[in-house]
């Protein structure tokens, strides 16, 4: 059987319905922080169950319900949620199987040691010249399949 969570992350307010529509049919969505407001992880909830990081913009009331790393169990994969890859403190090592970031913008999968690293990019409102996208993991009897989504917009 197999398990889709959807990635996103730095949506910083803004949840474009191209995210929306990429997010369809996932059984559960992870934010990697850079939330931006509340009602970004309400409309999320209302596609999947959700698990959410704050990020360094992430201040305010609403945002103290959300801790600065999660982890969390999914289709039998241990993932660590932190939201900038620089200020990893958890011992990747240490049974873990995915590590998912946000904060630098830059769509990446990459594994090291075993273990997979994604950053799914940003998908909210496009800084420099980055594409604007999200993420997708496959969990399945066979593997892991991750995937970036190019969600286009300007």
């Amino acid at each position: 059987m197999m398990f889709r969570i959807g990635i996103i992350s730095d949506t910083h307010g803004l949840l474009r319905p191209e995210a929306e529509r990429g997010l369809t049919g996932v059984d559960h969505i992870i934010h990697a922080g850079d939330i931006g407001r509340p009602e970004i992880v309400d409309a999320l909830r209302r596609i999947a169950p959700v698990s959410a990081i704050r990020g360094n913009v992430d201040n305010g009331e609403w945002a103290r319900e959300y801790p600065d790393t999660k982890l969390v169990r999914l289709a039998g994969k241990s993932i660590y949620i932190l939201h900038d890859l620089n200020t990893l403190q958890a011992d990747p090592g240490a049974g873990i199987d995915v590590i998912v970031t946000g904060h630098s913008h830059v769509p990446k999968i990459e594994t090291v040691g075993g273990v997979l690293y994604v950053n799914p990019g940003s998908a909210g409102r496009r800084r420099f010249k980055l594409p604007i996208t999200l993420a997708t993991l496959e969990v399945a009897p066979e593997g892991m399949r991750p995937k970036i989504h190019d969600l286009g917009g300007d």
